[in-house]
Parts: structure tokens; C-alpha cells; sequence
């Protein structure tokens, strides 16, 4: 059987049913294929339309409660707006699913490519702001310096670390070899990659010898480096990146400013990172119960957060104050929230939001999540469109 290519989905069928029984998800695969059989004609007969690549693998997913049984249907299609409204009208027939009288009922179409097309006009914009084209002397020399910085990078040990000049006695050390190259191009080359969130070996040694500084990202996976590195290994000073920014992304006046606000591991863990509180934020396991009320101040603030996240492709973690906590891809929202200690109060996504988001943010106690769009409702979580 052919399988519908991701890239060539033009619309998703999104419906909702209910049905008086216990039903399993083969039983309502089957009633749309046997009972929309014939209903519209050879050309549009669904099973023939999957073997054709038109129609998608069908996804359900199903709830019972007691007697009853209520779910979503999603019908992803190659086909155009008529035949694919068609197909949605003729799921709506369905009377019945196995054994069961049922009621379906087709909630919305959802044009995929237009969240594409959004990306697509928004990234081009931003493409058209970096074109350059001078030809300034300056420009020219800055780019050959900097070449000549980046081919100066040198292996380092028998891990083979990618670092600059360890001559000295003050080393900085950094996550990985981008890092590396960042620090390099702006002028720090005392610089040495851990190539990873473990600590090397090379690195251990190095610390014995020369006084470390470890310059970690500004997120709570810097903060995990951290107390791995100073568990390991002889560090004296820790800098930080910007909240939400990694050492590759800063300029060389940020690097600078931010290597100057270097303290002592026992300052850094005692300002706010230290070792009991971050066993503790991994220990974690209750909830937060304080209940955010969606009042006017409430909606304008995260108004004004959906609002500076547009465009970013990112999605914001914040607390019960609505501080923020983590900024992530939106793309790994699921995952993140799967697999991530962090527990938000509140996510600002921009983009849409999927179903299997919805219930991992539920199941993660998330109490409001404010989006452009969403593939789902839910009872537990406070879906906004600001």
C-alpha cells in the first residue's frame, strides 16, 4: 500500500466522535472505509486513494468512560479543497462503528501549508534584512582575520578537544567546538570544548595544571554542566551567558561583558544553582497547585509575551508569575515537556499547537498554553489564541 508523503499533505481533516460502546481504533478505521464505500464514486473511493499515496494513514485517538466512547479522527490529504471537503461530508454519514450507534462529526479542515507559507514569508523577510552586499575594505580584512583566527583552532589532549591557545594559566572552558569558534572570532583564545555535556578526561587533567573558567549557556542545561563539571573536575570561576542565549550565539562585546561577571562556583550555586536545589528540581515530583487567574493583567501580559515570541519559532516555559523558565524549539515542545525536569505553569507557543502537545502538557500539570492554533481541545489545560 502506498503511503501520502509528509511534504505532499495539503489538508487534515480533523473530526470528532462519540459513540454508545466500547469500540477500539480498528473499529473506526474499519466504518470509514466500509461505510463511505461507493458514496461518492471510483474516483474518490477511499481505499483506492490511500493505495494512491492521496489519502494518508488515518490517525484515532479514543477515550471510554463508562459506556461511552468519544475521540478524534485525522484524515490527512493530497487532494484538493473540493474532494477533500467532499471526503470529510461523507465521514459525517457514519451511523454507526462496530457494533455501536455513533455520531462523527467533521470539526475543521485545517490548510496545512499555511503555517509554511506563514514561515516561509516571515523567514524571507529576515533574509532580505541580511543581504549585503558592501564591499568596505574594513569587511574585507575583518573576514580574512577571522578566518585566520578559525584555522588557528587545535586539537587538545587525547579526547581531542577542540581549543585555541592553552599556553596560559587561565583557561575558559566552554560546551562545544561552535563555542569555541564564537569566542575565537571575537578575540578570547584561551578557550577549550568539553565536546558535550560530559566532562573529558583531558579536561580533568587540565584543571590540576591551569585555572579553569567554565562560560555555560544560559538555560537549565548550563546550570546541569555546571554542577557535572564542578563535581569533576577543579574549577574556579563560572560565567554565564544571557537568560535564553548560548555562548555560540553572543556577540563579542556580550562574550566579554558576560566572562567579566565571572564568580566563584560557591557564588553561582549559591545565587540561585546550588547543588541542593538543583537535586531537589530533579527529585521534584508534586505539581505546582497555585491556580492562575485569567484576569485582564493576566491576559495583557501574555498578550505582550505571544506577541515579542512571534516569528521566533520558539516556545516560552514561565512559571507561575509568569516568569520565564525555559525558551525551547517549538518543534521539540512534546519531547521537551516528556523528557525535560521543567514543569511550566504557563507555554507560549509560536505556531500550532499539536494534540499529542496538548495531552503531554497535560499529563505535566501545564495550566494555560497561548498559541496561534491548536489541533485539539482539552478539558484540563486553558488553550488561548492571543
Amino acid at each position: 500500500m502506498a503511503k501520502i508523503s509528509p511534504v505532499s499533505i495539503k489538508y487534515l481533516i480533523h473530526a470528532n466522535f462519540t459513540a454508545e460502546g466500547a469500540l477500539e481504533k480498528p473499529d473506526v478505521i474499519g466504518a470509514i472505509f466500509g461505510q463511505t464505500e461507493g458514496l461518492l464514486g471510483a474516483d474518490l473511493e477511499m481505499r483506492e486513494l490511500q493505495k494512491e499515496g492521496k489519502i494518508g494513514r488515518i490517525e484515532v485517538d479514543l477515550k471510554r468512560d463508562k459506556k461511552m466512547t468519544t475521540g478524534i479522527i485525522k484524515i490527512p490529504t493530497a487532494l484538493d479543497q473540493s474532494e477533500t471537503t467532499l471526503i470529510g461530508a461523507a465521514v459525517e454519514t457514519i451511523e454507526r462503528i462496530g457494533p455501536c450507534d455513533s455520531q462523527i462529526e467533521v470539526e475543521r479542515i485545517e490548510d496545512v501549508r499555511g503555517s509554511k507559507r506563514d514561515y516561509i514569508i516571515d523567514r524571507a523577510k529576515r533574509l532580505m534584512q541580511q543581504i549585503e552586499g558592501s564591499t568596505d575594505s574594513r569587511e574585507i580584512s575583518n573576514t580574512i582575520k577571522d578566518s585566520a583566527k578559525v584555522a588557528g583552532i587545535q586539537e587538545y589532549g587525547d579526547d581531542k578537544l577542540p581549543s585555541g591557545d592553552l599556553s596560559g594559566d587561565e583557561i575558559i572552558v566552554v560546551e562545544g567546538r561552535a563555542d569555541v569558534l564564537n569566542l575565537m572570532r571575537n578575540g578570547v583564545n584561551n578557550v577549550v570544548a568539553m565536546n558535550g555535556t560530559k566532562l573529558p578526561d583531558s579536561i580533568r587533567t587540565l584543571g590540576e595544571k591551569k585555572e579553569l573558567t567554565l562560560f555555560i549557556d544560559g538555560d537549565r542545561g548550563g546550570k546541569l554542566i555546571a554542577k557535572n563539571a564542578t563535581d569533576n573536575a577543579r574549577v574556579k570561576y563560572i560565567a554565564t551567558a544571557p537568560d535564553g542565549k548560548e555562548v555560540e550565539e553572543l556577540t563579542g562585546k556580550e562574550a566579554y561583558m558576560n566572562l567579566r561577571k565571572k564568580v566563584s562556583v560557591e557564588e553561582f550555586f549559591r545565587r540561585g544553582g546550588s547543588f541542593r536545589a538543583l537535586e531537589k528540581e530533579q527529585e521534584y515530583s508534586k505539581p505546582e497547585t497555585r491556580e492562575i487567574e485569567l484576569d485582564e493583567k493576566t491576559r495583557s501580559k501574555l498578550k505582550k509575551i505571544s506577541s515579542d515570541n512571534k516569528g521566533s519559532g520558539k516556545a516560552v516555559f514561565l512559571g507561575p508569575d509568569l516568569e520565564m523558565v525555559e525558551k525551547i524549539s517549538a518543534r521539540a515542545l512534546n519531547n521537551t515537556l516528556k523528557r525535560s525536569d521543567a514543569r511550566p505553569s504557563v507555554i507560549v507557543v509560536d505556531g500550532t499547537v499539536t494534540n499529542s502537545a496538548i495531552r503531554t502538557a497535560e499529563n505535566a500539570h501545564v495550566q494555560i498554553i497561548v498559541a496561534k492554533n491548536f489541533s485539539a481541545t482539552s478539558d484540563k489545560v486553558k488553550l488561548l489564541g492571543l
